[in-house]
């Protein structure tokens, strides 16, 4: 039977309790509170939900992630990225990302980023935890990404691209602003055909876990608008 979590207090079940099917999931209620999402991330959960259906958790195994130095860059998007025109930001409009993202999933059928879960992530954006990579030609957003960033970790929650190849400018972007401070690692979540071919790939729970503690730590910061150039 999957656990029902009360509101109070945050307190998870062990990750080696997540089903084999569906795959990865842990648990169901709790809240999407900062104090109960920033326990979540730390623990290598993450909520994912649809509109009407309880808060879900999920963790995985295997685990899709991308290594910043095993970033694959084509020969067409190198081309793109030289010469495109983009300007690339960071937490310069995290709202419309994210608003981007939902309305790009509808697009495709259904959303699981609701109103509920937008405020949550704008609360965490608003204490600094949350960030946004903005893709923008022409002061025109075309492109980008959101995510948790905790230590040299960063745990990516979405992508949009209005524009050919615009979330893939801001994925590039995000693993050179993280091997600028000595390396880290993505959390891709579950795999994606898109992902894996920009190098992303599938690790064990454990393996990733191990990972978890060497870099979601907080005496780790990375400082994502210090470094990098912000025009392509």
């Amino acid at each position: 039977m999957l656990p029902w979590l009360a509101s109070s207090p945050v307190l998870f079940p062990p990750i080696e309790l997540a089903l084999d099917d569906p795959q990865g999931l842990l648990a169901a209620g709790g809240a999407l509170t900062p104090e109960w999402l920033l326990a979540a991330y730390r623990r290598g959960i993450f909520p994912w939900f649809s509109e009407g259906q309880p808060i879900l958790w999920w963790s995985p195994s295997p685990r899709m992630v991308l290594f910043p130095d095993e970033i694959r860059v084509r020969r067409s998007l190198a081309k793109r990225l030289r010469n495109a025109g983009f300007q690339v930001t960071v937490d310069s409009d995290f709202a419309a990302v994210i608003d981007a993202c939902a309305a790009s999933r509808e697009e495709q059928g259904g959303t699981w980023i609701t109103d509920e879960m937008r405020d949550a992530y704008l609360l965490l954006h608003r204490r600094g935890v949350a960030r946004s990579i903005e893709v923008w030609r022409e002061r025109q957003l075309v492109g980008g990404l959101y995510g948790v960033m905790l230590g040299r970790m960063f745990f990516g929650e979405s992508m949009f691209s209005r524009e050919r190849d615009a979330s893939k400018v801001a994925l590039v972007h995000l693993t050179q602003r993280i091997q600028a401070h000595g390396g880290g690692l993505i959390d891709c979540q579950m795999h994606t055909a898109h992902l894996a071919s920009m190098g992303a790939r599938e690790i064990a729970r454990e393996a990733f876990l191990d990972y978890l503690e060497r870099y979601a730590t907080d005496e780790q910061h990375i400082d994502l608008q210090g470094v990098a150039n912000s025009e392509q």
